[in-house]
């Protein structure tokens, strides 16, 4: 039974002012009925992760608390039991609802705090360990993009899934599995494509893989061994893409982007034979391919050339219609991959390639090589997911989770850095935010990184000149957290102003 489910309680009390809770000070006022029980557990949630409720601490009683919200009882309970089931809360009988949870980041801090790395991480980008760097430099409040709300991983449905399958699997299901990933998930995979991104395949057309990383690396070897020496990249586009395939001895050709997206006019110009493309949500940028440019694609394509679509983030829109996957107009003339990263956590690692047929052999042929295929009870914990519409679901919950974040940090560059200019809001995890002319966003970020908030210099996306700017995550932090990191950003760039 679905507790949130609107009551005539609910319905009446919706839209009333109300004075709210003490506790927590929530208000629930002028929330969508249906919503009330996620936005409530959203609110208790924040309160757990940033240590303004510590393990120990006993929730209101759920009659007390829907009293003074204004709501059935029911809503409470349901909330409570979501966090129940995400493992921040327990149940204990007389004793009531206890936080069982640790802060996973601390809470908001000030803007002035001594310097917390151990040295300049953004002086040399060609360091082989860059990346690593960087993931691992010390932050109170990361803004880094790429990462979705970690908390709201569905734990429970995920435990559900894990022990039907290992109450229901033999002892040979434990065994060597096939290298192209298991079928119920190249199946599921299938099926999802087909509901979400517009994808006609077929399971046997599926790889899974470790991530859309793994994807790039078994491309671009193959492709290499075909004699393709050099690989168009969007720019500005993904440092770490760029970085990657040119560890696999790729010379990499940047392409410029505008407002339109890709310009096919300039790849076409490049004589490069293929292209890593971002079409649905262009990183950094956030721009969609336009129709023209879509149709000069296409034209490019027939030419012989080769689009590796990486759809990155394309599920998570907010303000705008879904935008097709290329795969599913320009067909096999694309290599495409996806993944689970920014849809549930990039633990699992897991994502998946449908090659051109070809390629399929090659890469297969590859990817058995490099590790005899992916562990499969993960496998078939998620095609379970995929399949049940688990899947479904939880975007949901994400999707409005992120958009009132991504409202949040918006309202704070709004208040805090008016100089700024915020582009790619309509989908996606992060923004990107374009400072004035003259300023090193290098700078700027490793000064924000000494004071605690890291963030991405738009120029490490880069590699011709270009703006200056900041590409900011969001979705992982909450509304304070965010606040908190954007008033450290606007004092910096505010103190360099000053001093131009």
């Amino acid at each position: 039974m679905d507790r949130s489910k609107a009551t005539s309680t609910d319905k009446a009390n919706s839209d009333k002012a109300g004075s709210g809770a003490d506790f927590l000070g929530l208000n629930l006022s002028g929330a969508p009925v249906g919503s009330l029980a996620a936005r409530l557990a959203e609110g208790i949630r924040d309160a757990v992760l940033d240590g303004s409720l510590p393990v120990g601490t006993r929730l209101p009683a759920s009659r007390t608390l829907s009293d003074d919200l204004g709501v059935s009882r029911g809503v409470v309970t349901e909330a409570y039991q979501r966090l129940a089931d995400e493992g921040h809360v327990e149940g204990r009988g007389r004793a009531g609802t206890i936080v069982v949870s640790s802060p996973v980041r601390p809470a908001a801090a000030e803007p002035a705090r001594p310097r917390t790395t151990s040295g300049p991480v953004f002086s040399d980008l060609e360091d082989a360990d860059f990346v690593d760097r960087l993931r691992a430099a010390p932050a109170r409040i990361d803004l880094s993009p790429g990462v979705p709300d970690l908390s709201a991983f569905p734990r429970a449905a995920w435990l559900r899934a894990e022990r039907e399958i290992l109450t229901g699997r033999s002892a040979a299901d434990l065994g060597y599995g096939d290298p192209r990933g298991t079928p119920a998930l190249r199946v599921a995979v299938s099926r999802w494509l087909a509901r979400n991104r517009g994808i006609r395949v077929t399971p046997d057309d599926v790889v899974v893989v470790a991530g859309v990383a793994q994807a790039f690396f078994l491309l671009a070897h193959v492709l290499r061994g075909e004699g393709l020496q050099q690989i168009g990249v969007e720019d500005p586009g993904s440092f770490g893409a760029r970085q990657q395939l040119r560890r696999q001895g790729v010379e990499v050709v940047p392409v410029p982007v505008d407002a339109e997206g890709v310009r096919v006019d300039a790849l076409r110009a490049s004589g490069v034979g293929a292209a890593v493309l971002t079409p649905a949500h262009q990183f950094p940028t956030g721009v969609v391919l336009s129709g023209a440019r879509r149709r000069s694609l296409a034209r490019w394509v027939a030419d012989g050339g080769l689009v590796l679509e990486d759809d990155y983030d394309a599920e998570h829109r907010y303000d705008r219609a879904p935008v097709p996957a290329l795969r599913g107009t320009l067909g096999d003339d694309v290599a495409y991959a996806g993944s689970v990263s920014k849809l549930l956590a990039p633990a699992l690692r897991t994502g998946w390639l449908v090659a051109p047929a070809r390629l399929r052999q090659k890469v297969l042929a590859l990817k058995r090589d490099v590790d005899l295929g992916n562990p499969a009870l993960g496998q078939l914990v998620l095609a379970s997911l995929m399949e049940s519409g688990a899947m479904e679901t939880h975007l949901r919950t994400l999707r409005a989770r992120h958009r009132r974040r991504r409202d949040a940090m918006v309202s704070a560059l709004a208040a805090r850095l008016p100089e700024a200019e915020v582009q790619g809001a309509a989908a996606g995890l992060h923004l990107v935010v374009t400072l004035p002319a003259g300023l090193d966003d290098r700078a700027i970020a490793e000064e924000a990184l000494a004071r605690g908030v890291k963030t991405h210099p738009l120029s490490l996306h880069r590699v011709l000149p270009g703006t200056p700017g900041l590409v900011l995550g969001y979705a992982a932090n909450s509304a304070g957290s965010a606040d908190a990191g954007i008033r450290v950003v606007a004092d910096v760039v505010r103190g360099v102003l000053d001093k131009t």
